[in-house]
């Protein structure tokens, strides 16, 4: 049928008793009531009136639909202390902004150690340290980084402060994350959480989920290739000392490196003994002889076996690291390697990530399950073994074997170590656990 014998439907009367014209008249008055009230809406939702967040929900939806929806985002304050508590404090505040349902702004990391005088800290941008492309790469779907560039209007801001004391529960602190990922919190562009540092946050997350966060975080380029040139320098020392007992080159093939998390400098001392005196145990500092003893008696352990010593030399007072050891141990570490020079011109947090690099890397890692640094050594050479599928976790018939040698194992040996990873959160790994083993329950 013609449309216009509807005559132009009678200025949208209806009157026309074809079907035909009913049905464009009410296309046509769908169309005009749209032009007319939507774009209304739009104003309404976009002055920042916090009443009429029922209309922003609809067209929320409808921007879904169409692709056009506001990214949000996520601020935290400057990441501190630590690589280790940094990382920790980097995924949780990717967890946070995964729970928010936004994405986290890349965060400033700290290079210097300071943590008490804020005005020393050197802040250092998280691509400086980490890949930020890979980072997104990997953990897509799951959570993901943004760069200030991509925040479009930086004053659509809610700050969120964070509680603390006592009385801030772990539920009061869940249960505030949960409020701000609904209306009104919900269309700020940015939510930016003020306040103390990501580490002290509540955790309200398993291992796994941190894991799954860590596994994104790969090291630039300069940090790997650093890492290349002391594994290459322990193995050719390792090879050269073994040549001087007359072994043959198969033997020197297969001679293990053994990275050894030496915790005895004097910033650590003060610490555990402290710890030691809080949690009413004994079982967290350990002296250098301890740990020479243990490390030698690691059951099933090949000799000769090239030792890395991984210490911070600069607060380190004890000069005789390298003495004492058993026959057939062969101890190095930055100074006698001839490597001290490529640390010193990387500040503390690249330094420190070097070393976790030599560690991870070792054919055998022997730390402290106090120290977060080997607890996520740990984690990472735990994961490391599920992702093959390897069979044997434990001792030196593991692919990645680590131990604690603050815990005595068998044969007054180091206790042998694997994540547990089915713990629902990361205090054991944030704070330590004298709580190890050998099994993985998953």
């Amino acid at each position: 049928m013609d449309i216009s014998n509807c005559k132009h439907l009678r200025f949208f009367g209806l009157h026309s008793k074809s079907l035909v014209c009913k049905c464009v008249a009410l296309v046509i008055i769908a169309l005009v009531l749209r032009a007319v009230f939507l774009p209304t809406f739009y104003s309404l939702g976009g002055i920042g009136n916090k009443n009429l967040f029922a209309f922003d929900n609809g067209l929320s939806m409808l921007n879904r639909e169409f692709s056009i929806e506001k990214a949000k985002f996520l601020e935290v304050p400057q990441i501190i202390w630590g690589l280790n508590n940094q990382k920790i404090a980097f995924a949780r505040a990717c967890l946070t902004a995964r729970m928010l349902n936004r994405t986290l702004l890349m965060p400033s990391l700290s290079a210097s150690l300071f943590y008490k005088e804020v005005d020393l800290l050197q802040p250092i941008s998280f691509d400086k340290v980490f890949q930020f492309e890979k980072f997104n790469s990997l953990c897509k779907g799951f959570v993901q980084l943004a760069r200030y560039s991509e925040v479009s209007n930086g004053s659509d801001v809610f700050k969120l402060q964070k509680g603390s004391g006592r009385r801030w529960t772990v539920k009061r602190d869940l249960d505030q994350l949960r409020q701000f990922r609904n209306n009104p919190y919900d269309g700020y562009e940015i939510v930016q959480i003020v306040g103390k540092n990501p580490f002290l946050w509540h955790d309200h997350w398993p291992v796994k989920d941190y894991a799954r966060v860590f596994k994104c975080l790969v090291w630039v380029e300069e940090i790997s290739r650093e890492a290349d040139k002391i594994v290459s320098k322990i193995r050719e020392f390792g090879s050269k000392e073994i040549l001087k007992v007359g072994l043959s080159q198969n033997v020197i093939d297969s001679v293990p490196y053994v990275s050894v998390h030496m915790r005895i400098e004097k910033d650590w001392t003060i610490h555990c003994k402290k710890l030691e005196q809080r949690l009413n145990i004994s079982e967290i500092c350990s002296s250098k002889e301890e740990i020479m003893e243990r490390v030698g008696n690691i059951v099933g352990l090949k000799t000769p076996a090239v030792i890395y010593l991984a210490v911070a030399d600069t607060l380190l007072e004890d000069n005789s690291i390298l003495t004492g050891w058993d026959e057939g141990l062969l101890p190095f570490e930055k100074k006698k390697l001839g490597v001290i020079e490529i640390y010193k011109k990387h500040p503390y947090l690249i330094q420190s990530a070097i070393d976790y690099e030599v560690c991870l890397r070792s054919d055998v890692f022997v730390g402290n399950s106090f120290s977060t640094f080997s607890s996520l050594v740990v984690l990472d050479r735990t994961q490391k073994m599920i992702k093959i599928g390897a069979r044997n976790l434990c001792g030196m018939e593991a692919k990645w074997p680590s131990y604690s040698y603050n815990l005595r194992g068998e044969s007054k040996g180091p206790r042998p170590w694997v994540t547990n990873m089915s713990d629902r959160n990361l205090q054991a790994i944030s704070y330590g656990s004298n709580h190890i083993s050998c099994e993985l329950s998953s």
